[in-house]
């Protein structure tokens, strides 16, 4: 299973904000759509990720407030991002080893989609599902030898 895969199920909705808008206005975006992270955009290039661990740590910071400061100040300028045609058990791997929670799919340098550990972890779950739906299905309908068969020696 590919990125692709997740993203044809998932919906490519995208929500952005720019480096120089003010942090508030972005977790108060983040909070109208119910979403952990937001992809950081300058002159259509992406150049950040604002994720809720970034805000967290900005209100842990500043004596729990959020203050004056823009999305450029607190965002991660080096983003992990993926390609459609990444392998799910590669984002997988990435994801546990840099406790990343949100993925930008980037076709080249266009921005196509964001993908969540979430995402991910249903995606599985729902192919695993399938894939065990099916093994059932074909063990229930396993053809049943004829007695009579199954006692002659095998030559």
């Amino acid at each position: 299973m590919k990125v692709s895969d997740i993203l044809r199920v998932k919906g490519t909705a995208l929500f952005t904000v720019h480096p120089e808008s003010a942090i508030a206005a972005a977790v108060q975006t983040m909070a109208d759509h119910d979403i952990g992270s937001l992809v950081v955009m300058e002159h259509g290039d992406l150049v950040g990720m604002l994720t809720f661990r970034e805000v967290i740590k900005r209100i842990s910071g500043n004596e729990g407030a959020l203050g004056p400061a823009r999305v450029r100040s607190v965002m991660d300028d080096h983003p992990l991002t993926c390609t459609p045609n990444t392998e799910v058990n590669e984002v997988r791997r990435m994801m546990l080893e840099k406790h990343t929670r949100y993925l930008p799919v980037l076709d080249g340098k266009t921005l196509i989609g964001v993908i969540s550990f979430y995402d991910v972890a249903k995606a599985v779950l729902d192919a695993q599902s399938f894939e065990n739906k099916m093994l059932k299905a074909y063990i229930r309908d396993w053809p049943v030898e004829d007695e009579a068969e199954s006692s002659q020696p095998t030559l």
